[in-house]
């Protein structure tokens, strides 16, 4: 069963799903049982008179489109700017958004639609070779930190800041139609991993509050997806 477009087809028939994430969750189950009980069908998960109510000609399925081609926006891309205290002009031009280590979030100077066409010069330069589609966001930290031997720097990531950023992430997915995945919503250091996109050596976001070392990409890129999932949820 393709949860994503249940999730879009409830969505389309004015039955909020919560977040498309293709998860069913609780909203999405619920969301399913008044869409079953408006249309007097018995709760049968997806059976074949819901999916055929849910996919009708003229219903649902003409809206049935996935995400990125709804918003033009693909993905988010999760970052530190290697940056001390202090929001600077530098980073407002690379980033759709920074949050800063005492939890405050400021917006870049462009809006993520900027990047749904990098053709004119005019977009947030955050990812190499894969900034068309994608919403930057960091987390104005780390200036002076080293990956190995490790060392935080004089400004790491804070507990607060790592809170703000998971909310503000979950509030760029619903905004933008973007689920929670490890292909649509990574951490730099996943670029090259899982996208295969070659990059130099990032290595953020490897490392949060708690932590005593550097993790695997994917590994930290997991936890903050689930603080994510979290924030999208309450």
């Amino acid at each position: 069963m393709d949860w994503l477009k249940v999730q879009q087809a409830l969505n389309a028939h004015g039955f909020n799903p919560g977040l498309l994430d293709g998860i069913p969750g609780k909203k999405t189950t619920t969301a399913l049982q008044r869409f079953q009980d408006a249309h007097g069908l018995k709760y049968d998960v997806v059976g074949s008179l819901t999916q055929k109510a849910l996919f009708s000609a003229g219903g649902a399925e003409s809206s049935l489109t996935s995400p990125a081609r709804v918003t033009g926006m693909k993905r988010i891309i999760m970052h530190w700017t290697a940056g001390a205290d202090g929001v600077n002009s530098l980073e407002r031009s690379h980033y759709h958004a920074i949050v800063d280590r005492s939890g405050k979030v400021h917006m870049g100077d462009l809006k993520p639609e900027a990047n749904v066409n990098c053709g004119d010069g005019q977009y947030a330069a955050h990812t190499r070779a894969l900034n068309t589609g994608s919403i930057g966001i960091a987390m104005d930290a780390m200036a002076g930190a080293r990956e190995s031997p490790f060392n935080a720097g004089k400004y790491p990531i804070t507990k607060e800041q790592v809170r703000a950023f998971a909310e503000t992430v979950a509030d760029l997915c619903e905004t933008y139609q973007i689920p929670i995945t490890r292909q649509t919503v990574l951490t730099h250091a996943e670029v090259q991993p899982v996208l295969m996109v070659k990059q130099r050596s990032k290595w953020d976001i490897t490392w949060l509050p708690g932590m005593e070392r550097p993790g695997k990409p994917i590994e930290v890129g997991d936890q903050l997806r689930e603080l994510i999932k979290a924030a999208a949820l309450s």
